[in-house]
């Protein structure tokens, strides 16, 4: 890499502090770092990232993946990090995909995930709820690796003038390059859309 003069892309990650972090209610860990699958719609998992923008200041995208796919079958970006926007990131998932008895939605404890609506809708939909242990990003490792993916590959390499323009390139790097571009050695070298539809052909 010194000879050709190419260097990696590295940015310390920014998180929100939390003062109150002694007052995070432990909940049960369904999945237990156990990430193995054996079909679509049985394991899932979500999380929030942060992306800033001039104008706009920080703005948040709602992620969710399918394991087993490794297919990002939902996405959401919005300028206020609230109940409503990993709401809305559910509602999109629910409607493309087919939800099995077994399905598990794995998240980490924040607010937003453990709010009284979140879960009320989770219920509804006959979804099992599987949450990290306090301060354990590794128990969500597959969504959190697709948002560090992201943000070395597209993130890093702009600065985003508005919220739009950020939404637009998150887009056509989630739907066009990652989800039907990107390979990945754990599905044998199929883009995830390409897994999806071969698991699909199956069924």
């Amino acid at each position: 890499m010194k000879d050709l003069n190419i260097r990696s892309i590295i940015v310390k990650k920014w998180r929100p502090s939390n003062s109150n972090k002694s007052t995070i209610q432990e909940r049960e860990n369904l999945l237990k770092r156990d990430f193995s699958t054996t079909r679509l719609n049985q394991k899932w998992v979500t999380d929030i990232t942060y992306i800033h923008t001039v104008e706009d200041g920080w703005c948040y995208l709602s992620s969710i993946q399918d394991l087993h796919s490794k297919k990002i079958i939902a996405w959401s970006f919005g300028k206020k990090m609230t109940t409503e926007l990993v709401l809305d990131t559910l509602d999109k998932a629910v409607q493309t995909q087919s939800i099995s008895k077994e399905l598990v939605l794995h998240s980490d404890l924040g607010s937003q995930y453990t709010s009284q609506e979140y879960n009320e809708q989770i219920n509804k939909l006959g979804i099992r709820h599987s949450f990290n242990h306090k301060g354990c990003p590794y128990d969500n490792a597959g969504i959190e690796s697709f948002h560090a993916t992201l943000k070395k590959e597209e993130v890093y390499q702009n600065h985003y003038q508005s919220f739009e323009q950020a939404k637009l390139a998150l887009f056509q790097y989630i739907e066009s390059f990652y989800n039907r571009t990107r390979i990945h050695s754990s599905i044998h070298y199929l883009t995830p859309q390409e897994m999806e539809t071969l698991c699909q052909q199956a069924a």
